[in-house]
């Protein structure tokens, strides 16, 4: 059984085995599903006491990916305004252990250049040579200025505002 302290280091995040998805959903099709391909971060991890460990990530914001190139020029230049915001970032403020694998990470979270407070809850695995960290979490879309408003036929709106953030990150040990 891995001992907590054994994890204490700096860890630099694999982006060939991590995933940043999202779902969303819409009126045209049940749900948009899509990820950002191009994404960097580090973790310092204290053992002894995790409440002083911290993590960083900057998001290309232009690596959106929904398999689409239509959807994805229309997120790139309507939705996420990729030319004036070309990174979204989450830097932690706080780490809480919840159990002895699950962690509450507290940050700020910045898209569209407005940035706002949020918790992501985590769980912590082990592979031999790397971290995995899988989370979720639900944002609305609009509390970070990301609008854009399209009226059917029938008068719904084509896009939610819920955004479902899916998290599937690796990280090595430097």
């Amino acid at each position: 059984m891995t001992q907590l302290s054994e994890l204490t280091g700096t860890y630099v995040l694999d982006s060939t085995d991590s995933k940043l998805a999202f779902v969303v959903p819409t009126m045209v099709v049940a749900k948009v599903r899509g990820q950002f391909d191009e994404f960097e971060g580090t973790a310092q991890l204290d053992g002894a006491d995790p409440s002083k460990s911290s993590v960083r990530v900057t998001v290309q914001a232009a690596s959106v990916q929904t398999f689409n190139k239509q959807r994805d020029d229309h997120l790139r230049r309507s939705f996420l305004e990729t030319a004036e915001h070309p990174t979204m970032t989450f830097a932690s403020t706080k780490v809480e252990r919840v159990s002895r694998m699950r962690y509450d990470v507290t940050g700020a979270l910045t898209i569209h250049g407005v940035t706002k407070p949020v918790t992501v809850p985590f769980e912590l695995t082990r592979t031999d040579d790397r971290l995995r960290f899988t989370g979720r979490l639900t944002i609305n879309r609009k509390d970070w200025g990301v609008r854009w408003i399209a009226i059917g036929e029938v008068g719904g709106f084509f896009v939610g505002d819920q955004v479902t953030l899916e998290l599937d990150i690796a990280a090595v040990k430097q």
